[in-house]
């Protein structure tokens, strides 16, 4: 299995093999199991099914797939991946030290930090306009938005003030510097998409 689900949980400096001290992240692997499948003749598509931690009550969907894989705890979240050649059975634990090893290369996919309502300069770096010739209140203005008669409206996808943040992002390889099996923890160099306790999809690339 190269796919797993985990938790952001601290970031702080770790000391790699070479003794290099390095600025990295740990992500917490807790209960990952291996839920079931879905198959095209059935849903339309091929995926596999994780579920990550453990909760008392949880909807009826949840449940459904808890009882078919005959789990003793409900997973807290379920999320589907892609499908993989690797065989496992229903209700399967994945286990971190059986998948990572140090030096290994891993993306992160996960919801980045929400800003809210953003103007040009934070959201784009727009440089804003200039402070002189009678233009005191320009400074983080976005400026033209281009033509006027012709069409005389705003075209889409220009670059303006708008929401920030709270989308779907993967940063890509990043080096595995530690396994922690005891502490449930990897540590995996520079940082990592979304807030403290976020969940995170976590796959190893050639």
């Amino acid at each position: 299995m190269k796919t797993v689900l985990m938790k952001k949980s601290t970031m702080q400096t770790v000391f790699g093999q070479d003794g290099q001290a390095v600025a990295a992240t740990g992500l917490f692997s807790g209960n990952c199991f291996f839920v079931g499948i879905k198959d095209k003749e059935k849903d339309g598509y091929d995926s596999f099914l994780l579920g990550f931690g453990e909760k008392r009550k949880s909807n009826r969907a949840y449940l459904g797939f808890a009882k078919k894989a005959g789990l003793k705890i409900l997973p807290q979240k379920i999320v589907e991946i892609l499908p993989e050649e690797e065989k496992l059975e229903i209700g399967q634990e994945l286990k971190l030290e059986e998948i990572f090893k140090e030096g290994d290369l891993v993306s992160v996919t996960g919801i980045s930090k929400g800003k809210g309502f953003a103007g040009v300069v934070k959201r784009w770096g727009f440089h804003g306009g200039p402070k002189t010739h009678g233009q005191s209140d320009r400074q983080r203005a976005p400026g033209s938005s281009g033509p006027t008669t012709t069409p005389g409206k705003v075209h889409k996808g220009k670059r303006r003030a708008g929401r920030m943040g709270s989308v779907k992002i993967t940063v890509k390889n990043l080096k595995v510097v530690k396994v922690d099996p005891e502490n449930k923890l990897l540590w995996v160099t520079g940082a990592v998409p979304g807030i403290k306790g976020n969940l995170l999809v976590v796959r190893k690339t050639k």
